[in-house]
């Protein structure tokens, strides 16, 4: 399954913030992160990614700072600040909001179905409507 751009980049700024908030981290391992926590459904590239990171550091977010990793390669790690930790409380509100409505939408479509509409149904529960 292909998650369209628009919601991969609306679920951008709550997924790094929270990844961060599990620890600091640089670009390559957030990468690895989304795609794990994701099952492989999202994979996101550094093209998408770097924009998000330097729009976080902006905001104040996120902070930046520069390490030499034990393979003596530099590595730009990120760490969330208390200011990106109200942000992600923030934002888990609003999704739990839009997936509350969802959620009640696709309820209600279900009890509309005339019985017996099983085929209906089953794309329903799939989530492919």
């Amino acid at each position: 399954m292909d998650i369209n751009k628009e919601l991969t980049a609306a679920s951008s700024t709550p997924l790094v913030l929270a990844i961060l908030a599990e620890g600091d981290s640089y670009g390559y391992a957030i990468l690895q992160r989304v795609r794990e926590l994701s099952g492989g459904r999202i994979a996101w590239t550094d093209g998408m990614l770097y924009p998000v990171l330097h729009r976080l550091e902006r905001y104040g977010y996120i902070q930046a700072r520069w390490q030499v990793a034990e393979n003596g390669r530099r590595r730009k790690y990120y760490r969330i600040t208390t200011d990106g930790r109200a942000q992600l409380a923030e934002e888990r509100r609003q999704w739990q909001a839009v997936d509350a409505t969802l959620r009640n939408i696709w309820k209600a479509f279900m009890l509309a179905l005339p019985a017996g509409n099983h085929t209906t149904a089953a794309f329903v529960r799939q989530g492919a409507i």
